[in-house]
C-alpha cells in the first residue's frame, strides 16, 4: 500500500490563502474569523516530531498550537521549493509544477536546481504560471509584504512565487517577529509573509537532533514573544515546510556510476530522500522500475509516475504541462536512508545530516500555530 495525503484535512496549501480570505471575511479551510491584517511565519524544516521532542525549548509555541487543528501536512514531496510554492499559490505541486528539489526541464532537456541559479532564458512567470496570492491580495487592495533576508529578494525562485509582494529585510530572526508585528499595526489591511531559514540550514549542517538546531529553535521561541503583542483585529500562524530526519553517514547510500541501476536512466532529479527518475525512453520503463524495486524496496517505495499520480501524492489534479518534470520513476525512501548518484555527489551533499523530501511522519507532519484574533 502506497502512503496517500488525507484529501479532506487542512495542508500548507491552505495555510497563507486561508490567511488571505479572513481578511475579506470569506470562508477558507482553516475557518479563521475575520481580521484587519494577517501573517504567516513559516520556519523552514520544523517538523512537529522535532518540535515535541525538544518540548521545553519551545513552550512559547507549543503554547500556540491547538490541541485540534495544530498539525498539518505539508504536501509532497516534502522540499522547499515545491512547499513554499503550495504556500503561496494555494495550489498542489502537481498544478504549479514546482515538483522537487531539482526538477527535469523538458524544453531544454535538462535538470533545474529551482533553489539556485535558473538558466539565464527560464522564465520564472512561464515556468510558475499561476498567480500568487499576493498578486491576488495586491489586486483586491491588500498590502503584501515578504519579510526576510536579503539574500532572498532577488532570485529567480522569488520571481516565481513571491511575485506581487513588496519586500522588507531583516536579518535575524527577531528582528523579522518584530517587523511583521510592526507591520500588521498599520492602518491599511496587510498580509505578511515571514521567512524563517535559521532551523533548516542547522538540521542540513549539523542534524534536527543537534545542539546547533535546539539552538536556532530557542531563538525562534524567544523571538515570538513579540506576537503576544499584536494589534487589535489582527492574527498570526506558524507554520512550516517540512520536517526533517537525520541520516548517518552510514546511511547515505552512494550509488556508483557504474551501476546497473543507472541503465536506461538519462535525468536524476529530485533528492536525496526523493530520487526522480527520467529515463531514455518509454522502452527502458520497466527495467529501471524493476532493478530499483528489486534492489531498495525493503528501504523505499519504489514507484511510476503514474502510480505516485494515481496515489495523490502530487495532488488531486496534474496539469499536462507538468506530467514531463515528474520523474518516470520515484524512490521514495521509508528508511533512514538517502541516495546519491556518485556522478553527482559533492562533499557537501554528502556531509548532509539532516534530510527531507519523502513521505514519512517526520517529514510530512509541520505545526499550525495561532496568535492574536486566530488564537480564538
Amino acid at each position: 500500500m502506497l502512503p496517500a495525503p488525507r484529501s479532506d484535512a487542512a495542508s500548507l496549501a491552505d495555510v497563507l490563502s486561508g490567511a488571505l480570505a479572513s481578511l475579506s471575511a470569506q470562508p477558507s479551510r482553516l475557518a479563521l474569523p475575520a481580521v484587519r491584517s494577517a501573517a504567516v511565519l513559516l520556519a523552514d524544516g520544523l517538523g512537529m516530531s522535532a518540535l515535541r521532542a525538544r518540548a521545553g525549548h519551545a513552550r512559547r509555541l507549543l503554547a500556540a498550537i491547538p490541541a485540534r487543528g495544530g498539525a498539518i501536512d505539508a504536501g509532497f514531496p516534502t522540499t522547499t521549493a515545491s512547499a513554499l510554492a503550495s504556500l503561496t499559490t494555494g495550489l498542489a505541486s502537481g498544478q504549479h509544477g514546482m515538483v522537487g528539489y531539482t526538477v527535469r526541464d523538458p524544453q531544454r532537456d535538462g535538470v533545474v536546481q529551482q533553489l539556485g541559479t535558473w538558466p539565464a532564458d527560464l522564465d520564472p512567470l512561464q515556468w510558475q504560471p499561476h498567480a500568487t496570492l499576493f498578486e491576488s491580495a495586491r489586486a483586491a487592495g491588500i498590502d503584501a509584504v515578504v519579510v526576510a533576508a536579503s539574500r532572498y529578494r532577488d532570485t529567480a525562485f522569488t520571481d516565481a512565487v513571491l511575485r506581487g509582494a513588496r519586500f522588507v529585510i531583516a536579518p535575524t530572526i527577531a528582528e523579522r517577529v518584530e517587523a511583521t508585528v510592526d507591520l500588521l499595526g498599520g492602518a491599511d489591511p496587510t498580509l505578511v509573509y515571514t521567512y524563517v531559514p535559521e532551523l533548516d540550514m542547522a538540521g542540513h549542517a549539523s542534524g534536527a537532533e543537534s545542539t546547533a538546531w535546539l539552538s536556532a529553535l530557542e531563538q525562534l521561541d524567544a523571538a515570538l514573544d513579540a506576537l503576544t503583542r499584536l494589534p487589535r483585529g489582527t492574527g498570526a500562524l506558524l507554520t512550516a515546510d517540512h520536517g526533517m530526519i537525520d541520516v548517518p553517514p552510514h546511511a547515505r547510500l552512494v550509488v556508483p556510476g557504474g551501476s546497473e541501476l543507472w541503465r536506461g536512466v538519462r535525468h536524476v532529479a529530485g533528492e536525496p530522500r526523493c530520487l526522480q527518475l527520467h529515463v531514455e525512453s518509454a522502452d527502458e520503463l520497466a527495467g529501471v522500475l524493476e532493478r530499483w524495486r528489486a534492489a531498495e524496496s525493503a528501504r523505499a517505495w519504489v514507484v511510476s509516475r503514474e502510480e505516485a499520480i494515481a496515489a495523490g501524492w502530487f495532488g488531486g489534479l496534474v496539469d499536462d504541462r507538468v506530467l514531463p518534470r515528474i520523474g518516470d520513476v520515484l524512490i521514495a525512501a521509508r528508511a533512514r536512508v538517502a541516495y546519491y548518484d556518485e556522478r553527482l555527489a559533492t562533499p557537501r551533499s554528502l556531509a548532509m545530516v539532516g534530510q527531507h523530501g519523502s513521505l514519512s511522519p517526520e517529514e510530512l507532519r509541520i505545526p499550525l500555530a495561532r496568535w492574536g484574533a486566530f488564537a480564538t
